[in-house]
Parts: structure tokens; C-alpha cells; sequence
């Protein structure tokens, strides 16, 4: 019989650290939080200094029953929970449940589940630190204020079921605010001067720099002629050329949001995604003879410190595998940025032997790719420099002048493994230039003058949101995820092109909150509530008196609020769909995926249907029409719209045309950005290489037929 009772989150992490711990140990999951506010009404007592009252969470009556029964049958209970805020709160309320003392030594934790780090600190128990639940619970109580204060209000004054959140409205305010900037952006003209040189057989470029010793931009068409004919009939000569030596350093292992934004750049993983799957990695997956193992480090964390014993296995790896001179001399220290928790170590692999290609077979896809980001950056981290050799030559033609730009990578160092992803592709980079010399002439350039316009702001994808928030201070790395859900599911924001755009209902609320919340939707408030936060956690700030001093303005806001805000009138569009359950006219809605339609005679009537897309192909079973539809997750499939009398389902979009093997449906098909056409018949191995060919040819004599109009 086992002598003591670990508790954990959930039944994976508990399989992981069970087997390093042996019979005296019996590991139950609770399957996350136990206890919470009532979802029924506020929850908390402000007259009492914000006393929360706190139920059992529905569903967990028999998991408690099951943690109590097996209490009471060892000597003593270990609380193994997340080391973070929220793993704290849970395991203080399981502290409460269980009759623990939380100041006795019940806490237990660990940053990566390996039997390492699993033993040592089971050696070190501690008492559950008050502080970070205090934390957690203030943080839990301010949004539960502002979310159940506004939301009602809200409903109230524009229509049921919004919500305002604390974190939530102001990154719906960074959505709103940027497509405010796209709409008032007046665009300007300019143009740029190109002038095109072959020099030794190798073609380069020199871009319009200015006249004498005086940068031009170009403003008009007129001032490009002008440049034009002054260099017309002049000599184009090499006036300079300069070169050194560039050294590229490696980006720093992971931080929760350095890695929701490369997953989303490389993997095209949303950020909810690349949590999800991290929390499986972490948590532990069987890895043949050796069981279940905690593959990384806690993924929820702003540090980008690294233990000496994990940069130590890097090291040994890369000289190895690349030898000494990918290596740098000394170990490699990363700055945690200001104002970082450095709770925890970077995101990291907990074994650098452990490499991708060794536990694919374990892995599936998702698991396989995000795994391999994360052991390459880290590994990548702890490696020697590139060293790109670089270039730049003036060129003059008569008192005008161009500049060509280049690199070459002279030694790769880390980028032989790994090279972090770009929002936006540097021009310059790899380009190599022939060999220019002082004095030389050059051979008449083909000069090609280019009209452009300035581009408003781009909008935001989620990695370049997530970013932002980082930044600003606003949320902290278990915040960052949720947010983004939640704007979406609220219908505040669509996902088009995977860039976030407003909608209407989204900017009404933010504009109704800046009027009369100014500082519930002011990022910098926010970011302050959030450092406050950290004090409570670090014991340098009263959790109670925070909350006193935030509620009194916000309670003056909301009577004002209550009284003087206008309400708002959305129009619904109607659609011709009528309901088959009531005979209502059904409505367009906007929902996280996009629009779809809904009865307006919601509560009493809750039927909803997709807006069915045509693609203009006939279902081969049945002669419907095929539509584009979603699935639950949001992935676009094709399937009959005479669904579901027809069944038939295609995941890639048919094309039309039939295969000239078997007779059934082509398709396209996306792979790495290529799209290649082939059989939907899985027992049929036809591509489309000869069908794409001619389609590229007909394209080609639809541009010709166009050019010579």
C-alpha cells in the first residue's frame, strides 16, 4: 500500500511522474481547478475586502470523493500542481479540501518532469506560498468585477451575450485602433530607380540613391524623368566599394511568446494550438522502452535563462555533431527582457540527446513538428555566430548616384541548424555581388523606373498581436492564448487571410468602453494592473488594498455608465434562408469562423446553419450542388449541399475537371505552399503535371492576348 498521495493536474502528467517515484507514491489527477467563482452571479463580497465565495466546480464531485477517500489512507499528501499562479490556486483550494496543512511542507515543484527533477523535489517540499495565491486570486477577483459589472450593461444597452474582459478589451482595442489607422491611411506616391547591370556574366542591381552628396526621394513621375535625363549619355562608374564582416547571432530559446509567434510563422499554428500541443509535450508521451517522458520544459514562462547542466548537453551536442568551430567560446547568456517574472527557465527540451528524428516514430504530426521548433532553437541558442561577408558599391553616373547592396554567408554557425522566422523578408540578405573594384566602368544598366504608393499599417496575425501585447504589458504567458480565443468566440473579431479584422459589434464595444471605461480599455492602466499583480505575488503588494483602490473609480464609472450610455442599435441583415424550426426569416451573424445564419428568435429558437458556399462543381453521388463548408475546428472541407441525404465529403477543393486514369474527381491539393492537382480517389495515383503545364501555357496566352491589346 502506498504510504503518500501525489496530486496533479492530469492523468498524462501523472503517468510521467508515477514511474519515477516508485510503490510508496500513489499520483491522482485532478483534473485541473476544483473550486471557482459561481458562474450564477459575482461571486465576491466587495464589503468584505473582496471575500471570494467559491463552489465546487460541476463534474468534480466524484474526483474529490476519489482524492478524499485515498487521503485518508496515507501519512502524508503532496501537492504537485503547475509551478506557476494558477498551480499555486490549485493547490491551496485541494489543501483546503483535504484538510492539509498549506504550511506545512505539501507544495512540491518542478519546472521540467524528468526523474531528476521529479526526485529533487520531492527532497524539497515547501509550504504553499500565500503570496502567488493571493495573486491568483486577485487577478481572478478584478476580472470577475470587471467582466460581470460591464457584461450585464452591455447586454443592457446593445445586445445579450457580450462581454467585456479586463485583458480581452484592450487587445480588441489593438484590433480596432489598427484598422481605424487602415481606414484613415491616405496613401502617398513615390517611385523608385533601378538600375540593372551584368557585370562577368552576373546580373545585380542599384537602387537610386541621389544627386552629389544629397539623399532624393522621388516623389513623382516628373522628378523620375528629370534623374533620367540627367544621367542620360553619362558613364556609370564604381566611385567606392566597402566591405566588411557581419556577425549574425542566434536567436534565444523560446519564451511562451517567442514561440506561439515562430509556431504560428513556421507550423501556421494558432496560438490555442501551440499551447495545446506544448501541454502534451510537457506533460509526458510514451516514447517506446522508455515509457512516458516530460519531453520540455514548462511552456508557460517569460524567461529565456537556461539551467547550466541543459546548456551544457547543447554544447557537447554541437561539437560533436558540427565540431569545435560551431562552438562559441564562452556559454551563451540570454537577456530576459525588463520586467519578465524569470519564474521559470526558457522553453526547452529536457534531454538535447532526445532529437526529433530519434522519437518521431512516438510523435504524431503536430507533436513531431512543434517538438523539432522548440530542439532546434534551443540547441541553435547555444551555438557559434554566422559570419556573412558584406558588400556596398557606390555607383556614379555623372553627379548621380546608386548604391548596390549584398551579402554572402562566409560561415553559417547556428544557421546550419536553425534560422528564426521573419514577418517581413529582408531584400538584401544572400545577395551576392560580383567582384566590383574602384574605378571600374560599368556596361550600360537597363534602367527601370517603378511607381509605389505608401501601404497603411498591416493588420494583425495572432503572432504579431501576441507580440504586441508582450510589449505593451499587457497579460502575461498564460493570458496571451485565451485572449485571442475569446475576442473570437464573442464575434468582436474574424480571422481573414489569418489577419484579425473587427467587427462592427467589435468596434461599437470598444468605442462604448473608451467612452465611458477609459481605463478598463487604456493599455497602459492595464499594463500597470499587471506589474501590481506581480507585486502581490512578490509580496510587495497588498492584494486587498489593490483592489480597493481600482474598484472605488470603477464603481463611479459604472453608475455613471448605468445612466448616460446611449442605446445601441445594431442592424441585423436579414437573409432569404427561412427557419425550418419556427418560420422565422434567419439573420447573418458573425462568429469566430466567419458569418453564419441564425434565427432571430433566439432564446426560445436556437437554430443556426452555415452560409453554404457554392464552388460550382456537381457532386458526383448525386448531382447537388458541392459547397464549401467548415468543421467544427474551423478547417474547410467540400461536401453536398443535399447533406445529409448525401454523404459525400471532399477535404481538398475539386477542381472540376474528372481524372483521366479512373474518372473521378480531381482536386488541389496544398502542400509547402504548392498547390499540385491530383485524384480524389485514394487508390488512384494520378497528378496533374501534364494539366498543369497546360493550364500555365494557357495563362500564358490569356497575358500575351492582354499585352498585345
Amino acid at each position: 500500500m502506498a504510504d503518500y498521495l501525489v496530486i496533479v493536474e492530469s492523468p498524462a502528467k501523472a503517468k510521467t511522474i508515477g514511474k519515477y517515484l516508485g510503490k510508496r507514491y500513489m499520483v491522482k489527477a485532478s483534473m485541473g481547478h476544483i473550486r471557482d467563482l459561481p458562474k450564477s452571479k459575482l461571486g465576491v463580497d466587495v464589503a468584505r475586502d473582496f471575500e471570494p465565495h467559491y463552489i465546487t466546480i460541476r463534474g468534480k464531485g466524484d474526483v474529490l470523493k476519489t482524492l478524499r477517500d485515498a487521503s485518508k489512507k496515507v501519512k502524508r499528501v503532496y501537492l504537485a500542481a503547475d509551478p506557476d499562479r494558477e498551480g499555486e490556486a490549485i493547490a491551496w483550494h485541494l489543501a483546503n479540501y483535504l484538510d492539509v496543512n498549506p504550511d506545512g511542507p505539501c507544495r512540491v515543484v518542478f519546472h521540467e518532469i524528468t526523474k531528476q527533477a521529479v526526485q529533487e523535489a520531492f527532497a524539497h517540499p515547501r509550504p504553499i506560498d500565500r503570496d502567488l495565491v493571493n495573486a491568483q486570486q486577485a487577478r481572478r477577483i478584478l476580472d470577475r468585477l470587471v467582466g460581470y459589472k460591464i457584461s450585464p450593461l452591455l447586454w443592457k444597452k446593445v445586445r445579450k451575450g457580450l462581454s467585456a474582459g479586463r485583458v480581452q478589451s484592450v487587445a480588441l482595442r489593438l484590433v480596432c485602433d489598427r484598422e481605424k489607422e487602415i481606414r484613415e491611411f491616405k496613401p502617398e506616391e513615390y517611385w523608385t530607380l533601378t538600375a540593372r547591370f551584368k557585370v562577368d556574366g552576373r546580373t545585380f542591381e542599384a537602387k537610386f540613391v541621389g544627386v552629389g552628396d544629397q539623399k532624393v526621394e522621388l516623389a513623382n513621375e516628373e522628378e523620375v524623368k528629370a534623374i533620367l535625363a540627367r544621367i542620360s549619355g553619362q558613364s556609370f562608374t564604381v566611385i567606392g566599394v566597402r566591405k566588411s564582416e557581419r556577425r549574425r547571432n542566434p536567436a534565444p530559446p523560446f519564451t511562451t511568446s517567442s514561440l506561439q509567434q515562430e509556431a504560428a510563422r513556421k507550423l501556421n499554428f494558432r496560438a490555442q494550438k501551440t499551447m495545446s500541443v506544448a501541454q502534451q509535450l510537457y506533460e509526458g508521451l510514451e516514447i517506446g522502452k522508455e515509457g512516458s517522458v516530460g519531453l520540455i520544459t514548462y511552456m508557460r514562462t517569460d524567461s529565456t535563462r537556461v539551467s547550466p547542466v541543459a546548456q551544457e548537453q547543447a554544447r557537447s551536442y554541437v561539437e560533436k555533431t558540427y565540431g569545435a568551430a560551431y562552438l562559441p567560446e564562452k556559454v551563451k547568456q540570454y537577456q530576459t527582457r525588463s520586467g519578465a517574472q524569470d519564474a521559470h527557465e526558457a522553453v526547452r527540451p529536457t534531454e538535447v540527446a532526445r532529437t526529433p528524428e530519434s522519437i518521431k516514430a512516438y510523435l504524431n504530426r503536430d507533436q513531431y513538428r512543434l517538438y523539432k521548433l522548440i530542439w532546434e532553437r534551443f540547441v541553435a541558442s547555444q551555438m557559434a555566430p554566422a559570419v556573412l561577408d558584406t558588400v556596398s558599391a557606390d555607383i556614379q553616373a555623372g553627379d548621380v548616384l546608386f548604391r548596390a547592396a549584398g551579402s554572402k554567408v562566409k560561415f553559417p554557425g547556428f544557421m546550419t541548424l536553425y534560422v528564426e522566422g521573419e514577418d517581413d523578408a529582408k531584400e538584401e540578405e544572400n545577395r551576392d555581388l560580383p567582384d566590383l573594384r574602384q574605378g571600374q566602368e560599368l556596361p550600360e544598366p537597363a534602367l527601370e523606373p517603378k511607381q509605389h504608393f505608401t501601404q497603411p499599417p498591416p493588420r494583425y496575425t495572432e503572432a504579431r498581436l501576441v507580440k504586441t501585447m508582450e510589449e505593451l504589458g499587457i497579460g502575461r504567458p498564460s493570458t496571451y492564448a485565451p485572449t485571442l480565443e475569446t475576442i473570437q468566440k464573442r464575434g468582436y473579431v474574424l480571422l481573414q487571410e489569418r489577419r484579425f479584422v473587427p467587427t462592427e459589434l467589435g468596434e461599437v464595444v470598444v468605442e462604448l468602453l473608451k467612452e465611458f471605461f477609459p481605463e478598463i480599455i487604456d493599455v497602459e492602466f492595464t499594463a500597470q494592473m499587471e506589474e501590481r499583480l506581480d507585486g502581490v505575488g512578490e509580496g510587495r503588494v497588498n492584494w486587498v488594498e489593490m483592489l480597493e483602490e481600482f474598484y472605488q473609480d470603477f464603481q463611479k464609472q459604472l453608475d455613471l455608465a448605468e445612466q448616460a450610455m446611449q442605446h445601441v442599435h445594431l442592424e441585423e441583415e436579414e437573409s432569404d434562408e427561412i427557419c425550418e424550426k419556427c418560420g422565422r426569416r434567419m439573420v447573418y451573424k458573425h462568429g469566430r469562423f466567419g458569418k453564419f445564419l441564425a434565427c432571430p428568435g433566439f432564446p426560445e429558437c436556437r437554430n443556426t446553419k452555415p452560409i453554404l458556399k457554392s464552388i460550382g462543381v456537381s457532386c458526383p453521388k448525386c448531382g447537388g450542388d458541392l459547397v464549401e463548408r467548415r468543421a467544427k475546428r474551423g478547417r474547410i472541407f467540400y461536401g453536398c449541399k443535399n447533406y445529409p441525404s448525401c454523404d459525400f465529403v471532399l477535404w481538398d477543393r475539386p477542381t472540376g475537371e474528372k481524372c483521366p486514369q479512373c474518372g473521378s474527381l480531381l482536386v488541389l491539393r496544398k502542400a509547402k505552399d504548392k498547390e499540385t492537382v491530383q485524384c480524389s480517389n485514394p487508390q488512384c495515383d494520378f497528378k496533374g503535371n501534364a494539366l498543369e503545364k497546360a493550364e500555365k501555357g494557357n495563362s500564358a496566352g490569356r497575358r500575351s492576348a492582354v499585352e498585345t491589346m
